[in-house]
């Protein structure tokens, strides 16, 4: 009868510690990609602020060697995208972001932001409405932005989450 008893209320301590442990696990993983969206978003500020400063170093460091950029002028390349803000032929001045939404997909996330872009275009005074898609990869322990595309909307264009 003690050996029945004893084996019950084991089994029921282990059930409840395993379940404590996938509720652990379940809660961290939420929590670290929790983590890994704000880390995203972060970068893409930085990324407009980079931009803004014309500091095509560290753009250099985060666009990947076969990063491709879609303009509503044109599609080139990461070499391309640093001699344009290089030589201020765009001069992204300034990209106020309204929202934004993150999708994890193993090492990979794509951030959709819905941005107001006030720039210089071939000389001209631009400000512009955009959704712009940005999808990294994690190499290493480093983000690589692979692409960057700029999406005309209405202002009245809303980001689904």
């Amino acid at each position: 009868m003690q050996t029945q008893t004893f084996v019950k209320s084991f089994l029921k301590a282990s059930i409840l510690g395993l379940c404590f442990m996938f509720f652990r696990a379940e809660s961290s993983q939420a929590q670290s990609a929790i983590n890994v969206e704000q880390q995203i978003i972060t970068l893409s500020k930085d990324k407009w602020q980079w931009m803004a400063d014309k500091n095509v170093d560290k753009l250099a460091q985060l666009f990947d060697d076969k990063a491709k950029f879609v303009h509503m002028s044109g599609t080139w390349k990461k070499d391309e995208e640093l001699d344009i803000i290089k030589t201020g032929s765009i001069w992204y001045k300034k990209a106020d972001v309204h929202d934004v939404a993150v999708e994890l997909f193993d090492d990979t996330a794509i951030i959709w932001s819905r941005i107001t872009l006030a720039a210089m275009v071939r000389g001209n005074e631009a400000n512009t409405e955009f959704t712009v898609t940005e999808v990294y990869k994690k190499q290493g322990k480093e983000w690589k932005m692979l692409a960057l595309t700029f999406s005309s909307v209405r202002d009245t264009h809303v980001i689904k989450h």
